[in-house]
């Protein structure tokens, strides 16, 4: 279980101060989220990223040069608003238009795409990267399509490099689309993952046996089997994931390969898996450019991994390779770098209720001690909500309705007290 939290309505603030302390010379915070502390050109298409916290380095380890330009940190496994996801974009954006990257979840498409739809509006090119990879979830996930696990990794890279190396906004949206389609994963776990604060994971997996398909938040996955040998969980893992290779395939017979740890799987264990992993497929014929090992996309102390192949064009390959460096990814030799200038939130615009009447006020303080009661019966539901959710989805729903329903009463007794009617 997650041991050190805090208040945990505020862990991903708190811990988003300590990695944007420790990582500044890629990193600096904006509300909600993190873009590059090094300048970059104007008309540079920006490559921003996102999803739910707890997914480390998920989404703001691959903020860097070479790579993203900005990351949206939702609540642990919950959808960041579309407001995050516009006030993030708008840091990032150079003038070039913004290309939006984020695994494929019914709450991301919505959020990710109405922020697409506001940056538009403003004359602001944007378009969004769905990452659909996972396998297991074929046709199960949001709009029919897969769901995104560790191929997020795989997207995001090539489209940062893509923007890097100066492709135009279709062109760098065609690139990230392109290795997405091509990209394939499969995960499986042996132990649920805890969200701060709660004393019980999410799911369980029967003793001395790994769950199969499981999602990044602890998803249904499509059986239990006994847990095998690495060479077995190999060949299981290589199996399903070259069974769904895609149709438009290359056959250039080059391929990379991400064994991906999801929390609390070791690293030597993950050294252990990717020997046989790699053996089963240089005899099916491929070989493997540079190969990723380790913590890629987690579930928070979730024990598990999960097996990616991308299957490599000339032009994925020259892109996969190319140079990045941020927290979590270094690629190649240095990108020469300058400072930044330091973000500044634009001022929120104050509100005038001077003029309400002495009524319409009064009826303002009651709207807001109503919700003030709502945020109250949704904190004492907190882990009955969570509970119920896990069982058919990531378990979130308590902490997302806490998180909002504290933002709305704090929103309306300012309001009220402001004088608002």
């Amino acid at each position: 279980m997650t041991k050190i939290f805090g208040d945990p309505s505020s862990f991903v603030d708190d811990a988003m101060a300590g990695f944007t302390d420790l990582y500044s010379q890629y990193v600096q915070p904006v509300p909600h989220g993190v873009v590059r502390s090094t300048a970059t050109p104007e008309g540079k298409v920006a490559v921003v990223v996102g999803g739910g916290s707890g997914h480390y380095p998920a989404f703001a380890g691959y903020v860097g040069p070479g790579l993203a330009d900005g990351a949206v940190c939702g609540n642990v496994f919950a959808s960041p608003s579309t407001r995050w996801v516009y006030d993030v974009a708008k840091a990032a954006n150079r003038g070039g238009g913004v290309v939006l990257g984020f695994g494929n979840y019914a709450g991301d498409i919505l959020n990710f795409g109405l922020a697409a739809e506001r940056l538009r509006a403003e004359g602001i090119p944007a378009e969004l990267i769905v990452v659909t990879d996972d396998v297991a979830s074929e046709g199960q996930g949001a709009n029919g399509e897969r769901r995104g696990i560790a191929g997020d990794v795989v997207a995001f890279k090539i489209a940062g490099a893509a923007a890097e190396a100066g492709y135009d906004f279709d062109g760098v949206v065609r690139a990230a689309r392109h290795a997405n389609e091509l990209t394939r994963s499969m995960g499986i776990a042996f132990a649920g993952c805890t969200l701060p604060g709660e004393t019980e994971p999410l799911f369980t997996v029967t003793e001395g046996h790994m769950g199969v398909g499981l999602g990044i938040h602890g998803e249904p996955g499509i059986s239990e089997e006994p847990i095998g040998s690495p060479e077995e969980i190999a060949e299981l893992l290589v199996q399903r994931v070259l069974d769904g290779k895609p149709a438009g395939a290359p056959d250039t017979g080059r391929i990379t390969v991400l064994v991906n740890g999801l929390g609390s799987t070791k690293y030597e264990e993950l050294f252990l898996l990717y020997a046989p992993i790699a053996q089963r497929l240089r005899a099916a014929g491929y070989q493997i450019v540079a190969p990723q090992v380790g913590e890629l996309v987690t579930s928070l102390d979730m024990a598990g991994a999960s097996l990616t192949v991308t299957w490599l064009d000339e032009e994925l390959e020259r892109l996969w390779t190319a140079p990045a460096q941020c927290p979590a990814m270094s690629v190649g030799p240095v990108i020469e770098t300058t400072p930044a200038p330091v973000y500044e939130a634009p001022e929120d615009e104050v509100a005038d209720y001077s003029g309400t009447p002495e009524a319409a006020a009064a009826a303002g303080q009651k709207v807001a001690a109503l919700i003030e009661t709502v945020r109250d019966a949704l904190k004492d539901a907190e882990a009955e909500l969570g509970r119920i959710d896990a069982i058919a989805g990531d378990g979130d729903h308590g902490t997302g309705m806490v998180n909002g329903s504290v933002a709305a009463a704090a929103a309306a007794r300012a309001a009220a007290d402001a004088g608002a009617g």
